[in-house]
């Protein structure tokens, strides 16, 4: 399960970014684990699993490790 710390979040859209090796990987709203989108913040650490979206790579299944 690939690992990152988010690195943008934009709450009125209900999307951000996780920043992990593979470089930037988009995340929408509905792909945190149970509906914790409103308090994850800027350096948080997370998991993630890798999906394929409409325009690339995307994050699913994220969870705050910390």
């Amino acid at each position: 399960m690939p690992q990152g710390t988010i690195k943008k979040i934009v709450s009125e859209k209900g999307f951000g970014f996780i920043g992990g090796d593979r470089g930037d990987v988009f995340f929408h709203h509905s792909a945190v684990v149970d509906g914790q989108f409103e308090t994850l913040r800027i350096g948080q650490a997370v998991t993630y699993d890798e999906g394929q979206g409409p325009k690339g790579i995307r994050a699913e299944n994220v969870q705050p490790t910390d």
